[in-house]
């Protein structure tokens, strides 16, 4: 590419992490290694529900009220999930999402958001339900009972309940060997 060629569009589409434009959490306009990341061709997703990159309608509705909730006053929002590829076995993998609604107060209305891959640091292996997936996200994010509790608007006992299940499956003798696990995708 011609340096003198090098303007915001071809920065946004060369841009060496996924990126995408959202209003009212459709797709208006993503780079190629937003494509190449999903395993997706432009027309797949451009014009589409982000709801297609998540494991489940269930997560996509859940993490739509969390960014709401959680903006802070900036707008912005991140946070580590899982997300669905397109392409071939429609695999899970983890991802680093950030980005900012444009107006604090229309969370979803309008939005600039980063992805991130990050299968090859962290593996996933297991069998998770989508509230385990929320509740290994917020563990490995080093919070507490009562935090992810308070974010995911369960009580802590519940998140316990969680935890214990996450300890069970991965064979986790400890919360730290928990977090361990749940980063390599072992169990």
């Amino acid at each position: 590419m011609n340096l003198a060629a090098l303007d915001y569009h071809s920065a946004f589409e060369l841009a060496p992490i996924g990126l995408a434009l959202s209003r009212d959490r459709l797709v208006i306009d993503c780079n190629a290694a937003l494509l190449s990341m999903f395993g997706a061709a432009r027309h797949q997703i451009v014009g589409s529900s982000f709801e297609l990159l998540y494991p489940s309608v269930a997560e996509y509705e859940s993490m739509g009220r969390r960014i709401a909730a959680q903006l802070d006053e900036q707008g912005r929002y991140a946070d580590d999930r899982v997300m669905r590829r397109l392409g071939g076995d429609r695999a899970l993998f983890w991802c680093h999402v950030s980005g900012r609604a444009l107006d604090r107060n229309a969370p979803h209305a309008a939005g600039i958001w980063a992805f991130e891959d990050l299968s090859a640091r962290r593996k996933l292996e297991l069998d998770l339900t989508p509230r385990e997936r929320e509740i290994a996200a917020l563990l490995i994010e080093g919070g507490s009972s009562k935090q992810i509790g308070r974010r995911l608007d369960i009580s802590p006992r519940t998140v316990d309940i969680y935890r214990t299940r996450l300890m069970r499956k991965t064979g986790a003798a400890s919360a730290p060997e928990l977090v361990t696990k749940l980063l390599t995708g072992s169990g």
